[in-house]
């Protein structure tokens, strides 16, 4: 069995919902804590909405939270996140939502405490830009791109 993850950052969160859960980690060695919804939604073809989880975070300086799909979702429903994975900034204080795309032709719905997404936490170093001339100069430039390398 794989070790547990250990290193941990410490990140302030506020239910803001009386139907808000706490993310909750599967399994000790996951990277993602799945997040609930704290309403039933339904969503006519091909609609868009946005998910309310009732929940409120203060993430460190120079981390972030990654909100991506759950892979039992993307499988099993025509539940789709268009923006995966979505970033929570540092900022952000206002309730988190998921974006959330019905992608086929027939309504479909989900349950008030259903599993929606899961949050990752991640470094967010800030980016110290410098201009050059040309990047190829800086070597290692391996060509192609967009499935150049074949199927």
């Amino acid at each position: 069995m794989a070790e547990p993850i250990r290193e941990s950052v410490i990140v302030k969160i506020e239910l803001c919902h009386p139907e808000a859960k706490l993310p909750q980690y599967a399994n000790p060695t996951d990277a993602g804590a799945d997040i609930f919804s704290v309403e039933g939604v339904s969503w006519n073809p091909w609609e868009t909405k946005i998910l309310k989880t009732g929940l409120k975070v203060a993430i460190p300086g120079g981390w972030e939270i990654q909100m991506r799909p759950r892979s039992g979702l993307s499988a099993k429903t025509p539940l789709r996140m268009p923006n995966a994975p979505a970033t929570i900034d540092s900022g952000y204080r206002n309730e988190v939502g998921v974006i959330m795309q019905n992608t086929s032709g027939e309504p479909f719905e989900i349950k008030k405490g259903d599993r929606i997404a899961q949050m990752v936490v991640a470094r967010s170093p800030r980016i110290e830009w410098l201009k050059v001339d040309s990047v190829a100069e800086c070597g290692g430039d391996r060509g192609g791109g967009f499935g150049s390398t074949g199927k």
